[in-house]
């Protein structure tokens, strides 16, 4: 019996330090903002809507100028990767779940990008300095949106302070991930970060949960189940239709 051929539309990719840690950067960036997306049409105003879509899109145009950096074809990288395959850390993969979620996620994770960018636009990287220049201007908007809300939910009714809360201490196992070091941008220290989240965390009313054991994989490509079925989703189509064009 002759063998049988597998067809396959999956990529491999030689990881360069250097194109590791783009990666990184990029994954993190293309999945949340798919996350984001995912509030399209579900948000609780037509405004935050429209706000979360648009930071979706600043992601996404992030995750697009880090995959070229790295000298291959974004749609390649984006869509034709397995998840062993994507760098992000796992924060960024996790379900939307409520609003309260998603804003409290925001938030955690534009605090340290925010820093991380701004320190990056002194990197000696050329293109991860002149990607810098551009995603700092976006980050801030995004950490100081994200900061509003959750003042608003954590200072709310007793539901949306109770919501928040629960929210926080799901999240804050993930957040050890968002500070290891990359190998080419600044290392952000963790200690820094907090100076930023927790005034406004108790400013909302809320209590920052105690670090301890933290989550991690996602860098070196051990994911949670969830990042397979968002990726099932967003590559759908390249995958089925191999080599469509618009």
């Amino acid at each position: 019996m002759a063998p049988t051929s597998i067809t396959t539309t999956s990529i491999t990719l030689g990881e360069t330090p250097r194109i590791r840690a783009l990666l990184a950067r990029a994954d993190d960036a293309l999945v949340l903002g798919h996350r984001l997306s995912e509030w399209t049409g579900r948000a609780p105003l037509l405004e935050e809507e429209l706000a979360l879509a648009n930071i979706a899109l600043d992601l996404i145009g992030q995750a697009r100028a880090l995959y070229t950096a790295t000298g291959q074809d974004e749609d390649r990288l984006a869509y034709l990767r397995d998840a062993w395959q994507y760098r992000n850390a796992l924060v960024m993969e996790l379900p939307n779940g409520d609003f309260a979620f998603t804003i409290s996620r925001l938030f955690l994770v534009s605090a340290a990008s925010d820093r991380y960018w701004r320190a990056a636009m002194t990197a000696t990287d050329p293109d991860l300095a002149a990607i810098a220049a551009k995603a700092e201007k976006e980050t801030t908007y995004h950490l100081r949106h994200a900061a509003e809300w959750l003042i608003r939910l954590g200072d709310g009714t007793a539901d949306s302070h109770r919501r928040t809360q629960a929210a926080l201490d799901a999240l804050w196992p993930y957040t050890g991930e968002l500070f290891e070091p990359d190998g080419l941008g600044p290392e952000i220290a963790r200690a820094d970060w907090e100076t930023t989240v927790a005034p406004v965390i108790a400013r909302a009313t809320l209590a920052c949960p105690a670090d301890g054991w933290m989550q991690s994989g996602g860098r070196r490509g051990r994911h949670t189940e969830h990042l397979g079925h968002l990726l099932a989703e967003m590559q759908v189509l390249p995958r089925t239709y191999p080599g469509a064009t618009w």
